[in-house]
């Protein structure tokens, strides 16, 4: 496996520093998860439980150990560093000075490792005026703009369904970092900091309408944009039963086939008209799309190259040929704590791929 001799010692917890140690670990890497004595990674208690965690835990911290510390104590701590002297890696997910004040920042462990590559996870990042603050998911999308774009025009901005600064900003980045930090000390010899903010990771997403604004000038409104809901060929429309299409039909190929499809040959040279004409072809669309069922338009579809498609429920996703051929659902067996079904892999390497092997680690009581 391509990480396999590289040891990663993480100290973060939640989301967004074990989505990126999983993924290491996934492809090889010993990641030993390091937990205090007294709480842990509260994520382990958040509900649905199975084989005694969360489903969440087991899903971030498979493949990994776990060693009890507490790194407020003298002694803990100097096992800690002993720990530094054979590792790789230590990414962590405090809040900038935390570790400083532990004397375990990156400046203090180097001297014991200078090969050391050091991830810091924070929602701002190592510098500046709201380095120290606090914050989540929310707050971050929020600060970065891309809050405000999400929903339609007539309402307030909706939440998302998933967290996307901590995967998207956080944890993705921090994957990245981490594997070009170790291909530069491959090269080198030399370890490095390595400083991953969610707010600065989610504002690197916002590429198809933040350089428009900051070349032109024009701030872009919500639920008006090419492709958050302001045009015709890019949207979502309700079915008979009172399920939801999604039509992504952007070039004009797709466009054509879709509006024969349905009948309105007169809307295929209308696909990039203003907005107000755009919301016209809308409500036409959505009158004809709600008079047949979403397995009627999907049985329609499937066959053309469209860009539509059904928006599924999680049980159709966990059935769907797609899914199934590409492995996303997965398995692991423990003898003791029985099966849990994994989210797989999203990165297939021909020659060595991500293996599950174990569940998430048990929490050592000291």
């Amino acid at each position: 496996m391509p990480l396999r001799h590289i040891r990663v010692l993480d100290l973060t917890r939640l989301l967004p520093g074990p989505f990126a140690t999983m993924v290491l670990a996934d492809f090889g890497a010993e990641v030993i998860k390091i937990e205090d004595p007294f709480l842990g990674d509260y994520a382990r208690y958040f509900e649905p439980k199975i084989a005694g965690e969360s489903a969440m835990f087991h899903s971030l911290n498979r493949n990994k150990s776990s060693r009890t510390l507490n790194l407020k104590e003298e002694q803990d701590r100097n096992t800690f560093l002993k720990m530094v002297e054979e590792a790789d890696v230590v990414i962590e997910s405090f809040r900038p000075g935390v570790m400083k004040r532990l004397g375990l920042d990156y400046d203090s462990l180097k001297k014991v490792n200078e090969k050391l590559i050091y991830c810091a996870i924070s929602g701002y990042g190592q510098t500046g005026p709201y380095k120290e603050k606090a914050g989540h998911d929310l707050n971050f999308i929020g600060y970065s703009g891309l809050l405000q774009l999400m929903g339609t025009g007539d309402r307030p901005p909706i939440v998302p369904a998933t967290t996307i600064a901590d995967i998207g900003g956080g944890a993705q980045p921090a994957i990245i970092g981490i594997l070009l930090a170790l291909f530069h000390r491959e090269r080198t010899g030399e370890g490095q900091f390595v400083d991953i903010s969610m707010l600065d990771g989610v504002l690197s997403w916002l590429q198809t309408v933040l350089p428009g604004y900051l070349n032109g000038g024009e701030e872009p409104s919500r639920g008006e944009q090419m492709l958050d809901g302001g045009s015709a060929f890019y949207n979502i429309y309700e079915t008979k039963d009172e399920r939801y299409l999604a039509v992504g039909a952007v070039e004009p190929k797709f466009w054509q086939t879709f509006c024969e499809t349905i009948g309105r040959e007169d809307l295929i040279d209308k696909q990039l008209e203003p907005l107000d004409t755009q919301r016209e072809m809308y409500k036409e669309i959505q009158a004809i799309i709600r008079t047949k069922t979403l397995k009627e338009w999907s049985e329609i579809f499937e066959p053309l190259d469209a860009c539509v498609s059904p928006i599924l429920t999680f049980s159709e996703v966990k059935e769907h040929p797609q899914i199934i051929k590409r492995d996303m659902i997965q398995t692991i067996t423990d003898e003791q704590r029985g099966s849990v079904n994994h989210i797989g892999p999203a990165i297939k390497l021909s020659k060595t791929p991500a293996r599950l092997q174990s569940l998430a680690p048990e929490r050592e009581i000291k």
